[in-house]
């Protein structure tokens, strides 16, 4: 139990300290750093971790396979309780936070004022700063999940949680729900998903966040991926799965599926979204497009690849190619809403698999980096289940 404790109109000291795991470098266990005390600008929030979750960015930085400044608190993945507040700090929705607040919050931190935010795109901020991926400084150390607090800054997108969603299916939302909501936010600006026909390639959390999200909203979806046991998630998710290895005319194939689909009046493929990060499912994604499709992508392919596309047949297809990167705060909110909504109808809080101590961190990593369908989860205090 921690205790906060006000000094003056900024400065909260928390007892016992704050901690925060620091990464510093590839096979170099963390280091715990300690905060006694954090001080609060107006409009920033201190916010207690309930449970973060590991996303597949973090195991890559860990790994030494992303660069990244150091030291480093890694984790853009958690839900927690507001603990203390700064003046003005509000939500997405206008409503001033309170304490005890359970939130979710965005993955990134925008000025709201420069030329990008006010275009709408504040996930490419002059000044952008990310939850996870800053060098750690003084006035900031708590700036990752993986710690008992994180401060919220001023231009996050904070997001009232409900009560009633377990922090399993609440945790990865910042990041895979928000994702998954933004991709066919873009989609359905060109063609509504009501009766369309879409094509996920991938089946991680984003992935299968896609697919429920497309599935609520009246389509018909399509699941690509290689791991037989993610090909059965999306299927319980509401989705065709197929095997991209395999042939196109074999029964697991996406020719069949397409095939067993125009059977049925879909003749062409209207969506497609790309959340596996792999160049060959970009093409997969757009050369399955019919006209008039639009194929987002959200997956990220290793930096200095490169997608060989037929620009003739873009054109000749009227094919739209778009991507997404994070989301606002107020795509956050519609995705925690659709959460609310539909996480009994689908399997979420199944994604969410063993939880470890903040203690353990580095086996919590090494867990996630063997590549299961699921999140490892970190969770301060708790014994590993």
């Amino acid at each position: 139990m921690h205790t906060i404790t006000r000094v003056g109109d900024l400065d909260v000291i928390v007892k016992p300290s704050p901690v925060a795991m620091v990464w510093n470098e590839p096979g170099r266990p963390h280091d715990a750093l300690a905060a006694p005390g954090v001080r609060l600008a107006p409009g920033e929030a201190l916010v207690e971790v309930e449970l973060a979750t590991i996303c597949g960015s973090d195991v890559r930085v860990a790994r030494g396979e992303e660069p990244a400044p150091v030291p480093l608190v890694l984790g853009h993945e958690a839900v927690g309780r507001v603990v203390a507040i700064g003046e003005g700090a509000r939500r997405v929705d206008g409503v001033p936070l309170e304490l005890g607040d359970r939130v979710v919050w965005s993955t990134t931190v925008s000025c709201g004022e420069c030329d990008r935010c006010r275009r709408g795109v504040p996930q490419a901020c002059r000044t952008l700063g990310r939850y996870g991926h800053e060098r750690v400084h003084r006035g900031w150390e708590l700036s990752g999940g993986f710690a008992t607090h994180v401060q919220l800054r001023r231009g996050t997108g904070i997001v009232r949680a409900p009560e009633d969603i377990p922090s399993r299916v609440l945790a990865p939302s910042s990041c895979t729900a928000a994702t998954a909501f933004a991709a066919l936010d873009a989609a359905s600006a060109r063609v509504g998903l009501d009766g369309a026909l879409v094509l996920v390639t991938g089946a991680g959390l984003v992935g299968l966040t896609v697919a429920a999200m497309a599935v609520e909203a009246g389509a018909e979806v399509i699941v690509s991926e290689p791991d037989a046991s993610r090909r059965e998630f999306a299927r319980r998710f509401g989705a065709v799965p197929v095997d991209p290895g395999a042939r196109s005319t074999s029964p697991d194939g996406l020719g069949t599926a397409l095939a067993a689909f125009e059977r049925r009046g879909f003749g062409e493929v209207h969506v497609a979204v790309e959340a596996s990060g792999a160049a060959s499912a970009v093409r997969t994604a757009v050369n399955a497009l019919g006209a008039g499709g639009v194929a987002v992508l959200i997956g990220t392919v290793p930096a200095g690849s490169e997608v060989c596309l037929d620009a003739e047949s873009l054109v000749r297809r009227l094919v739209t190619v778009q991507s997404v990167r994070d989301a606002t705060g107020e795509q956050l909110r519609q995705a925690v809403a659709f959460l609310e909504r539909s996480w009994r109808s689908f399997p979420f809080d199944e994604l969410v698999g063993s939880t470890h101590p903040l203690a353990d961190l580095d086996q919590a990593i090494a867990e996630a980096a063997e590549g299961s369908h699921v999140r490892v989860g970190v969770a301060p205090g708790r014994r590993p289940v």
